[in-house]
C-alpha cells in the first residue's frame, strides 16, 4: 500500500532534500506505521517529528489527507491506500 509524505523545508535536508517521499506500509496501516518506515529509510527526521517516548513533538503536526491525526486517533490513525501525510510545524507568535 502506498502513500505519500509531504515535508516542510525545514525537514527536507534529513530526507535527502525530498519534498514528497513515497512510502509503502501494509495493509492495514496506521500513522506510526508510516512514520516507522519513514524514519528506516530517513532516520533524521525521527527526532524530528517524535520526541524520545516516541509520540509526536509538541509542535508539529501530522495530517492524514485533510485531518489532523490529534483530532483522531494520534500515532494510530488509520492510514487509507493513497492517503497524502502533510507534516507540518505549528506557526506561532504574536
Amino acid at each position: 500500500m502506498g502513500v505519500t509524505v509531504h515535508l516542510p523545508g525545514l525537514l527536507r535536508a534529513d530526507a535527502g532534500g525530498a519534498a514528497h517521499l513515497p512510502v509503502d506500509v501494509g495493509p492495514p496501516a496506521v500513522l506510526r506505521d508510516v512514520l516507522d518506515t519513514l524514519v528506516a529509510e530517513h532516520p533524521g527526521l525521527d527526532r524530528r517529528i517524535r520526541d524520545e517516548q516516541g509520540r509526536l513533538r509538541r509542535y508539529v503536526n501530522v495530517f492524514v489527507n485533510t485531518d489532523e491525526c490529534r483530532a483522531l486517533s494520534g500515532l494510530d490513525t488509520p492510514v487509507p491506500e493513497g492517503a497524502d501525510i502533510r507534516v507540518l510545524p505549528s506557526v506561532a507568535g504574536g
